[in-house]
Parts: C-alpha cells; sequence; structure tokens
C-alpha cells in the first residue's frame, strides 16, 4: 500500500478534485494534512487525515507528516496544488527523503524574479525586471523601460498585491504604499502588452507528454483590479499550427530550464502587437480558473486524474485527442451587497442551446464573491472554436447581476 499525503490549508471544492483523483488511482491509502478538518462526505475520500495550526508553516507541516508516518509507515509521495504552499511541500519531502521537486526546483517557480534570472540564463523571451528593495530600484527600471509597470511581491499568486503603474505619478503612490525594503521586497517588471494566453502542460520525467493552450479575454489582472469585469477563457479546438510553434518551444524549455521532474504546469505568456512572444510566468501547480475542469471537457478525458497518475504513477493515461472547443463565461457583476437579480438567463440559455454542458448560476441573495470566479459560471462546448467564443461573449453581455 503506498501512504501519499495531501496537504491543502483548507478542504475546499476544488481542491478537493484532485484528492478525488488521487483516491481513484490503486494502491493508495491516502492521508490529508490540513489547516481546517474536512467535514461530511469530503472526509470520506481519506483513510486518515492530521490537522495543523497553520498549513503554511513548513515546520508544522513536517511534524504532523511525521505523526502520519510514525501510524501508516514510509511514506510514496507528499503532494499538493496549490501555489502558496509549494515550497514548504519540498521542504516536507526533502526531511522524509522522497521523490518529488525539491526546494530549489520549487524556489524557482514560486520566486518570479528568480524564475526571470533562469530565463534570462537559458534566452527565454520575458518581461524585464527588478528586484525592489527601496525607491531607486523602481524608478532605475523605470527609467529603463518606461511605463507602464508591474509591482508585485515576488513570490505573489493570482495577480493578487499587484500594481500597475501607468506614470511617474502612480509609481510615486504606489511606493509611498508598498515602502520596499530589505524586508519588504517587491519585483518590478516591465508591463506586457497584447493578447494574453496560458499553456498547460503534464509533465513526467521533465517531459510534457501532454500539452494544451488556452486565452483569457481580458488578462487577470484588469479581473482582478475591476471586480464588475465579466470575463471568458476559451481553449481553442485547434492548437497544433505554427501560431503556437514558438510558445510551445519556449514552454517546454522554461520547464526544463527551471527543473520540473513530474506534475502539471500552468504558465502565462503573451503575444506582443509586433507578433513576438514573452512568458509572463510558470506556476509547478495545476491552473484555476476550472481550466482543469475546460481541458477535460475538450479531450473528453479526466485531467484531474492525469495530474494524479503523473505526481504518483510518474505514468500518464493520454495520448488525449482534443475534439472539441471549450469556454467559460464567468458572471460577475458592479456593485456591492447581496445578488437581488439576474437578467437575462432565460435569453441567454435560447441563444446557447445544446452548447451548454455545465452551469453555476448565481443565486438571489447570495453575497457577491470576494474571488475572480464570480458569483457563477457557464460552460459551452462545441467542434468550432468560433461558435464557442462567440457564445461565451454572448453570455457576457446578455446575462446582468445586479446587487443590493
Amino acid at each position: 500500500m503506498r501512504n501519499v499525503i495531501f496537504i491543502a490549508p483548507f478542504p475546499m471544492e476544488t481542491t478537493l478534485r484532485f484528492a478525488k483523483a488521487l483516491r481513484s488511482l490503486s494502491n493508495i491509502r491516502l492521508l490529508g494534512l490540513f489547516q481546517e478538518n474536512p467535514r461530511g462526505e469530503a472526509q470520506h475520500l481519506f483513510d486518515d487525515i492530521a490537522t495543523v495550526p497553520n498549513a503554511l508553516d513548513a515546520q508544522m507541516l513536517i511534524r504532523g507528516a511525521e505523526h502520519l508516518k510514525a501510524e501508516y509507515g514510509e511514506i510514496h509521495r507528499v503532494v499538493g496544488i496549490l501555489e502558496n504552499i509549494q515550497v514548504q511541500i519540498a521542504q516536507v519531502r526533502e526531511h522524509l527523503g522522497i521523490h518529488g521537486p525539491n526546494v530549489q526546483v520549487t524556489q524557482n517557480f514560486r520566486d518570479k524574479g528568480q524564475m526571470k534570472e533562469v530565463f534570462h540564463a537559458n534566452d527565454l523571451p520575458c518581461a524585464a525586471h527588478r528586484y525592489v528593495t527601496s525607491a531607486d530600484d523602481a524608478w532605475s527600471l523605470a527609467e529603463e523601460v518606461g511605463f507602464p509597470l508591474i509591482l508585485k511581491p515576488p513570490a505573489g499568486a493570482g495577480s493578487k498585491a499587484t500594481y500597475r503603474v501607468d506614470d511617474a505619478a502612480q509609481l510615486k503612490q504606489a511606493l509611498a504604499e508598498i515602502r520596499p525594503s530589505e524586508q519588504r521586497m517587491m519585483l518590478a517588471e516591465e508591463f506586457l502588452s497584447g493578447s494574453e494566453s496560458t499553456f498547460e502542460t503534464v509533465t513526467i520525467g521533465g517531459v510534457p507528454v501532454f500539452e494544451s493552450i488556452c486565452r483569457y479575454y481580458p488578462g487577470p489582472l484588469d479581473i482582478v483590479r475591476n471586480d464588475w469585469m465579466q470575463w471568458i477563457v476559451v481553449l481553442p479546438r485547434d492548437i497544433d499550427g505554427p501560431e503556437y510553434a514558438d510558445v510551445r518551444v519556449a514552454g517546454r524549455k522554461a520547464i526544463q530550464a527551471l527543473g520540473l521532474c513530474e506534475g502539471m504546469t500552468h504558465m502565462e505568456w503573451f503575444r506582443r502587437l509586433d507578433g513576438s512572444m514573452a512568458i509572463g510566468e510558470v506556476a509547478a501547480r495545476p491552473p484555476g480558473a476550472q481550466i482543469v475542469k475546460l481541458m477535460s471537457y475538450a479531450y473528453d478525458a479526466d485531467l484531474h486524474r492525469a495530474w494524479a497518475r503523473a505526481v504518483i504513477d510518474q505514468e500518464s493515461d493520454g495520448p488525449f485527442e482534443r475534439r472539441w472547443s471549450v469556454g467559460i463565461a464567468f458572471l460577475r457583476g458592479m456593485g456591492r451587497g447581496r445578488v437581488t437579480a439576474i437578467e437575462g438567463l432565460a435569453e441567454a440559455q435560447e441563444k446557447m442551446g445544446a452548447h451548454v454542458v455545465e452551469t453555476r448560476l448565481p443565486e438571489v441573495g447570495m453575497p457577491k464573491a470576494g474571488g475572480y470566479e464570480g458569483e457563477g459560471w457557464v460552460i459551452v462546448r462545441h467542434e468550432q472554436t468560433d461558435v464557442v467564443e462567440k457564445a461565451v461573449l454572448d453570455l457576457v453581455r446578455t446575462v446582468k447581476i445586479r446587487y443590493a
């Protein structure tokens, strides 16, 4: 029996999808290590659960893992899917002496400044950047590349705590709020403009065995800064054409340079107005924004399980055939408070028809969500990419959320 520890601070629905995928594998004793104990049916996913006061504290996680090891014997794998615990999970692995990405590799992915140093050393296209420990550092990069600039924590995730500064006045204001120092280091980057897309892989032995591409409308930074925007993600049906050749080459090279052995990766990249591409950043974890679910619909395959097979068995059930274009429209609105009305759903349903494959619709009375996925979403699927793009664009133009 292979003892597998799955680590997460909180037993969120999207996180537990990956625990279910682990549960589906053969010869697995699944052990949970959480900050908050799962409740209800979620508890039954695990053969045992240990809790710690702070799941972001590596030493607490090590003690929790040692407790489970004492109870059940040698640990086969320690895994988790959230960005902000990858380094801590690697520390647990190193302490137990088991296979998986080590601290150096996870730091390459977690520290975005360190990541870009790796990119520059390997001639990978990315934004100009500089660590900021004083105002002078930021002004120096502004003089070098101009505005706009991005200021963010080196270990940030999901566009959180990120500033876009468009001119000298905004930079001055941002620096006054951040007050960068050796203890409060930030990363300043050239702002990459153009269309923003992603490149996902399942990687085994350092080589991608599965690749996918999707497109954001608009980019995540705009979504985080404007919580009223209804936005969409589209997976085009055909991703084998020459328009993505440079992305595939850069993505594969980035994974190799950063040192990942097994896992799922999520790379955000830009197509500049001049046609060139640049890597935003790469994460050594499954993507958010329901993208794993979208990929599963596009390939008629369980991509949650593909992640589990890679990190536990070092094997793949593929190759998978991309049979569909898939899109998701996230439903959000302008205002605060609780949802008082959802307008246009009937009209949207009439337009979408059989293309809709899954929904999570907002409900009157629910509070405005704090996350970028909003109060609900609709997933559509069709063989033709242009049909999917039109459907999700019609959705966000038709459905309106009202609050009070």
